[in-house]
């Protein structure tokens, strides 16, 4: 059974991680207030971050400003966006 939580991008308790996504203290954090379906969303705006901006991974500024990304996008703030890229239509 998946537990849940109350995801704080979707204000709804929704079905949560299996496991911290993240190792310390952000990651326990994220597990307990973050949804399964709101984690997959950031991973995919994440790739796409990573790919057209040709981001470092090792780069310790690189990881600073996912993080960044990625709490504003759990804010439900605006996020930068890869350029050209165009949503596929539903």
């Amino acid at each position: 059974m998946v537990a849940t939580v109350f995801c704080r991008k979707y204000q709804q308790e929704l079905p949560g991680l299996d496991f911290p996504p993240l190792p310390g203290a952000n990651g326990q954090r994220i597990h307990e207030t973050v949804s399964k379906q709101a984690w997959e969303e950031w991973q995919a705006l994440q790739t796409r971050l990573i790919n057209e901006k040709h981001l470092n991974l090792l780069d310790p500024e690189t990881r600073k400003y996912l993080m960044e990304q990625l709490e504003r996008f759990l804010n439900n703030e605006s996020t930068d966006v890869a350029e050209g890229y165009v949503p596929p239509s539903e």
